[in-house]
Order: C-alpha cells, then sequence, then structure tokens
C-alpha cells in the first residue's frame, strides 16, 4: 500500500475511513462548516435559503439549518428542486420551502392540495399561465402560493448570456402573469432572478469579468421595475429572491432582494475552483479502489464514472487530487466500472485514490451514505437522499 503523504484535509478523510472499502464519498464537517460562515459572511445579513440540488443529504440540510447558522441572517428555508421532494422534506418537518423550478405532477399537486400545512409550507415556482391552470386543475380550490419565476439572463442585440429559463422579462409580462394568478386564487408571494451567467460562471477572464459586472447592472435596473409591476397587482411581497453560491456579494447589493440561495458553495465542487469571489475549500470528496496495473505508470480504479451535468467536456469530469499527479487518460476517460489513472507509478493493487466532482450534490446520487468527519477524525455515516431511497430526478 502506498504511504499516506495527502495534506490534510484529505489525509484526515483516508484515515477515518481506513477500514471502509471504496467506492465511498466522505465529508469533511470542518470545512462544510467554514464555508457555510463563509456564505453568511459574504451575505452580510441576508437570508441564504439553502438549495437543496446541490445538497441532497438531508443531514447536511439540518446542520445549515441549525441555530448556529441562522442567527441574525443565516441560513433560512429551502430551495427544492422537485415538488415530491418538497413534499418529503415538509413531511420531515421542513418549512418554508420555495420551489426553484416549476411542477407538472399532477399526483404530488394532488397531495399538496389536500394538506393545509404543506399548503402554508411550500411555495410553487411559475412562469406561464399554462402551469397556473394545470396546478389549477390539480389542487382544486386550495390557496397556493406562488413565485414568479423571471429571466435574469443578459441580451446584447441577438446574444443570450445566461440559461434558458423564464419566458418573463419584462415588467409587462410579469404584471400579466401576476394578474393571472390572482383571478384564478393563487397567492402571489414573490419574485425570483437568478443570474446564472454571474452565479455559475468562474472569473477565469477579463471577458467573463466583463459580462459578470453588464449583467448585474442590467438586472438590478430590471428587476426594480418587475418589482414594481407585481406589486401593483399582488401588494407586498415577502419573497424577492436572487443568486447563487458565486454570486452572493453582487445579489445583496439589490436593496429589494429579501433573501439569496447557496447550495454548492456548501461542497465547493471542482467547477467553483476558479472563483474570485470567494476562496474555495472543498469539502466533499470521493475514494475508488485499484483494481489493476496495465501498466507502470497507469492504475485501474473501480468505478468512477460520475460525469457531472451540463455541457459535455472536460469541466464535467471528476478532477483526481491524490495521490498528487493523476490524470485521466483522454482516450477513456472517468469510465462506468473502471476509470485508469496515468502518473500512478507508487500505485498498488488494493490503493485508494481520491477525487472530487465537477458538481455539487449530483455526487449524492451516486452514493448511499456519506462518511461525514469531524475536526476530531471522528466519522458519523449519514443517508443521503438515494440512501433513504429516494430519486426525485
Amino acid at each position: 500500500m502506498v504511504a499516506v503523504t495527502a495534506p490534510s484535509p484529505i489525509a484526515d478523510l483516508h484515515a477515518a475511513t481506513a477500514d471502509l472499502d471504496p467506492p465511498l464519498a466522505a465529508l469533511d464537517l470542518s470545512a462544510l462548516r467554514a464555508n457555510a460562515a463563509d456564505l453568511v459572511r459574504r451575505a452580510g445579513g441576508v437570508p441564504i435559503r439553502v438549495a437543496s440540488k446541490s445538497v441532497r443529504c438531508r443531514a447536511v440540510l439540518e446542520e445549515v439549518l441549525g441555530p448556529e447558522l441562522t442567527a441574525r441572517g443565516g441560513f433560512a428555508g429551502i430551495m427544492s428542486y422537485s415538488l415530491r421532494e418538497a413534499l418529503w422534506l415538509a413531511g420531515h418537518g421542513a418549512r418554508d420551502i420555495l420551489l426553484g423550478y416549476p411542477t407538472v405532477d399532477h399526483a404530488a399537486l394532488a397531495e399538496l392540495g389536500a394538506d393545509s400545512t404543506r399548503l402554508e409550507s411550500i411555495t410553487l415556482m411559475v412562469d406561464d399561465i399554462a402551469q397556473l391552470e394545470l396546478i389549477r386543475a390539480a389542487v382544486g380550490s386550495a390557496a397556493v402560493r406562488v413565485c414568479l419565476d423571471v429571466d435574469a439572463s443578459l441580451r446584447i442585440g441577438p446574444l443570450h448570456l445566461g440559461v434558458r429559463r423564464s419566458p418573463i422579462r419584462t415588467p409587462e409580462q410579469a404584471e400579466r402573469l401576476a394578474r393571472a394568478a390572482r383571478e384564478r386564487g393563487f397567492r402571489v408571494v414573490g419574485v425570483m432572478t437568478y443570474e446564472a451567467q454571474i452565479a455559475g460562471l468562474p472569473d477565469t477572464n477579463p471577458a467573463v469579468r466583463l459580462v459578470k459586472r453588464l449583467s448585474a447592472a442590467e438586472i438590478g435596473a430590471r428587476r426594480s421595475h418587475v418589482l414594481d409591476a407585481v406589486r401593483a397587482v399582488a401588494g407586498g411581497l415577502e419573497i424577492v429572491n436572487s443568486g447563487g453560491s458565486g454570486s452572493v456579494e453582487v445579489s445583496v447589493a439589490a436593496p429589494e432582494v429579501t433573501e439569496v440561495t447557496a447550495g454548492s458553495g456548501l461542497y465547493v465542487p471542482t467547477l467553483f475552483d476558479g472563483y474570485r469571489s470567494f476562496t474555495p475549500r472543498p469539502a466533499l470528496y470521493f475514494a475508488l479502489p485499484v483494481l489493476r496495473r496495465p501498466a507502470a505508470d497507469i492504475a485501474t480504479a473501480f468505478a468512477g464514472g460520475y460525469i457531472a451535468s451540463g455541457p459535455t467536456g472536460k469541466s464535467r469530469a471528476p478532477k483526481p487530487v491524490w495521490p498528487a499527479g493523476l490524470r485521466l487518460i483522454g482516450t477513456e476517460g472517468a469510465g462506468e466500472v473502471q476509470t485508469p489513472l496515468t502518473g500512478a507509478a507508487t500505485l498498488a493493487v488494493g490503493d485508494r485514490v481520491w477525487l472530487r466532482h465537477a458538481k455539487a450534490g449530483e455526487l449524492c446520487e451516486r452514493f448511499d451514505q456519506l462518511q461525514v468527519v469531524d475536526a476530531d477524525d471522528h466519522r458519523t455515516a449519514v443517508p443521503t437522499y438515494r440512501g433513504e431511497g429516494r430519486n426525485f430526478g
């Protein structure tokens, strides 16, 4: 077996899980807590809604929503990615759950409409009258809370810089949707603007940083007009949500924003290594066992093909981090049942290699448990969504 010379925290995770057979996923609790505290610092007292899609583990959600991080602003509420997930979390006592995306799940909507506690706990996201019609047909006459998703992308002439989300962009469009919701008996309680081209892009070059500055100025001005239009129809709003882990400072600078959303900044996957707004402190890793040595400089590990969603390419592949110098092979990459690695002259059959995922919560879809290691190297196994038998898409 190769001698363990890895720097902390990998050395600590390696030692704390030495009796377990990989593949396994390990979470550095000290790093997670430091990342959570740094997000709270960056938010400057504006509440942070934790994005469950970037966590996918109830124990971690409970950790960041605990009293230490909810005091004086801090973390408050959950942004869920699925109505079935939101219903499940509410069944475990979670409250103040905002869906980040629309839903067309008829059965889940009917379940929502039949439960007064969940109706008060869950806010649906809408951006189309067709969604309102579908929801109303499923829930009957129940008073459903809705938030309007407003497109926050930057448009320069024919260029669309940002993700393709909501068709609602102008104050007039937002006003029409709010009015349609009110006419159908919905409670319009919020507006969301997710500026993915700011939150989701690392600060890799001057062009990206220019786009971020232009985007912040444009959505800041447009959001104010949108909010005026929606309030003229719906009255006061409980929620004005914005941002992500990569854009906390930009979002909280807008006085009308009542909360920001963050999740990836807790685990800090590789896609967040290039940000200048904060110092990445990776918290989540996974280990694979070496199965064979097909060449002097190559070790083949079991499994590992945990490719992140998004545009295909090297940035979505996992990154080997220990031993130092390991690299994926360009002709094979990370595979379904085996991952060959170069730079592996010191590795033997039975050794471990440690890697990081490109995105945050998606790794939890591959493992039933996270091995949580605290500052005293004490290990606790907690179930992921998958470990609790839950898969929400």
